[in-house]
């Protein structure tokens, strides 16, 4: 079991950092375009096409990435101060009565609405002649689908912490920065910090 696990979340984390390429070739392609169309006055109908497309692929399959690694945005006003037990009594009852019936529900209709997309060929229509969108549609029920495999390793993760009362670990390939361990690298306080604030707001006040 724990290998299935683990699979699933290696699976989900090679996904996500795949995609995450999405971000970088969509700013090169929003800076290609801008410069091709006032620099070079030769703007492209289907850039706008091929923008939401790069954006919705880095969005939807990140979706399972980011679940795996505790990333989506939830209100922690309460949920922080409550005992971890707690919190996996709620995830677990939340996924069940919400998670599992939403994301069956996008592979469902994802599924229909990709294939039907494939029979007719389907292409833009918001420029004359616009790209095929159906491999575009494909994403949606494979998102969901890596969702779900990722929803049923969180509620082995409930679980877990339901009988030995701490969160089992995650892996972790991207941090947040954190200010107080780059303030030890730097060997730089608090104080410090203030000071050489209060130094550049008084050389700036006495220039003429």
């Amino acid at each position: 079991m724990r290998k299935i696990l683990r699979f699933i979340d290696k699976v989900n984390t090679l996904i996500g950092q795949l995609f995450s390429w999405c971000a970088l070739i969509l700013t090169l392609f929003v800076t290609y375009e801008v410069f091709s169309r006032y620099a070079l006055h030769q703007p492209h109908a289907w850039a706008f096409d091929v923008m939401n497309m790069l954006y919705g692929a880095l969005f939807m399959m990140a979706g399972a990435y980011t679940l795996g690694k505790n990333g989506h945005v939830r209100g922690d006003v309460l949920y922080g101060f409550f005992p971890v037990r707690l919190q996996a009594s709620l995830d677990l009852i939340l996924y069940f009565l919400f998670f599992f019936p939403g994301i069956i529900a996008l592979v469902w209709a994802g599924y229909n609405y990709a294939s039907e997309s494939w029979v007719i060929n389907e292409h833009s229509t918001i420029t004359a002649d616009g790209p095929p969108i159906y491999p575009f549609k494909a994403i949606i029920p494979i998102a969901g689908f890596a969702l779900f495999l990722q929803g049923f390793v969180e509620v082995v993760r409930c679980i877990m912490c339901l009988k030995k009362g701490q969160w089992p670990s995650r892996n972790i390939d991207v941090e947040e920065v954190d200010v107080d361990k780059l303030k030890n690298m730097v060997h730089v306080s608090t104080q410090d910090i203030i000071q050489a604030d209060e130094y550049i707001t008084d050389k700036n006040r006495n220039q003429p």
